[in-house]
Order: C-alpha cells, then sequence, then structure tokens
C-alpha cells in the first residue's frame, strides 16, 4: 500500500452524503459500519464520512471543501449540470484548472477538476 492521506467529513445525514458521493463515483466499502461510512472511487480518491458533533455544521457556515480530481471532467459537470454553483458552470480557472464547484452534503464546497493543460 502507498502512503495516502483521506478526508473525514463531518455530515448531518450520512445517507444523503453517502449518495451525494456515490453519484461522484465513490462506492462504501465492504466492512464500513453505518455509524463512520469509508467510501472510495478506485482511482486513489477516499473519504470517510462521519456523524456531526450536534450544532457543528451551520447551514450557510460550512468550513469544509474539498478537491477531486479527476480527467472526466465535462461528463460530470453535464451528470451536476443543474447543481453547479458558479456562473457559467465548468471552465478553465487561471490557476490552471479546467474545473467545477458544486455544494456538497451540508454546503460542503465540492470542487471537480483536471489540470487544463492535460485536456
Amino acid at each position: 500500500m502507498q502512503q495516502r492521506m483521506t478526508a473525514i467529513l463531518p455530515c448531518n445525514d450520512l445517507d444523503a452524503a453517502q449518495g451525494f458521493f456515490e453519484r461522484l463515483g465513490f462506492t462504501r466499502d465492504s466492512g464500513s459500519p453505518d455509524e463512520y461510512r469509508m467510501l472510495s472511487d478506485g482511482h486513489g480518491g477516499d473519504i470517510h464520512l462521519n456523524p456531526a458533533v450536534a450544532g457543528w455544521l451551520t447551514p450557510g457556515r460550512n468550513p469544509f471543501g474539498l478537491y477531486l480530481y479527476r480527467e472526466d471532467v465535462y461528463a460530470l459537470a453535464a451528470a451536476f449540470a443543474g447543481e453547479i454553483i458558479e456562473p457559467g458552470g465548468v471552465s478553465d480557472k487561471p490557476w490552471g484548472m479546467y474545473e467545477f464547484a458544486l455544494n456538497g452534503p451540508d454546503e460542503t464546497l465540492v470542487r471537480v477538476g483536471w489540470p487544463s493543460r492535460l485536456r
């Protein structure tokens, strides 16, 4: 196994959060308990969903953000077309990424992108 880092995301609704990440290509790992969900995408992406402490996630003030590097950005943008939160949808950004942004579980900022130079 290679070294890696996994995000642990606090969530108010684990079922809704799992459903969101499944739409991004993640599946629940076998043996993952109901109260702490471990998901992976088969390409090195992992996320753990943990119940949030009461009062931790205030609507409109979620401090968490995630970035998913995916080569198929355009296909995912099409699948989430009505949910993209930036004007213009998917686009090349000044920082060199072709990306879009979503409101994830509990209004977590989720950006999906790929380096513009590699498209």
